[in-house]
């Protein structure tokens, strides 16, 4: 008998459209398939904090659509048909860790690339999945992003 209350299993997935965060993608949808869970794919979008910047007010409206491409682009490149998982896509106006922690509550895990964006090339760890493995309320994987082509992997 089915408990019919069951709360589905569910995987977060930061996506900032970094090769990092299409291999955490991809490799949360590998994951969700094995397990039966489902993907949730979050990304986060802020206006910039520089002083003295005003924005347009369809800027919001802008720069929330460029993070919906963003994440519809990340979830194509990385879904597989011969894998079929349900992928929520959500975009989330504020800033990227606490978009990620409110996301993580109750999901069986969350899922991040090495590095995003920003930050410095050579770090192996970004300041985004930093705080996340220390303040994430459920267990959190790291993927690291493999630079050479497909063929050689």
């Amino acid at each position: 008998m089915q408990e019919q209350n069951a709360v589905p299993r569910r995987i977060v997935v930061g996506v900032d459209g970094s090769p990092a965060s299409v291999d955490a993608l991809r490799w949360a949808v590998g994951q969700a398939h094995a397990v039966g869970a489902a993907v949730e794919a979050v990304t986060a979008w802020q206006h910039p904090n520089a002083p003295g910047w005003t924005g347009h007010p369809d800027d919001e409206d802008f720069a929330a659509g460029i993070a919906r491409k963003t994440l519809d682009a990340a979830i194509a490149e990385a879904s597989d048909p011969e894998r079929p998982v349900w992928i929520a896509a959500r975009v989330v106006r504020g800033g990227a860790v606490a978009a990620l922690l409110a996301a993580a509550r109750d999901a069986e895990l969350l899922v991040v690339g090495s590095r995003g964006h920003g930050g410095f090339a050579g770090a192996l760890l970004g300041s985004v999945g930093q705080h996340c493995v220390q303040h994430a309320p459920c267990p959190v994987v790291v993927v690291r992003h493999d630079a050479s082509p497909p063929s050689a992997r």
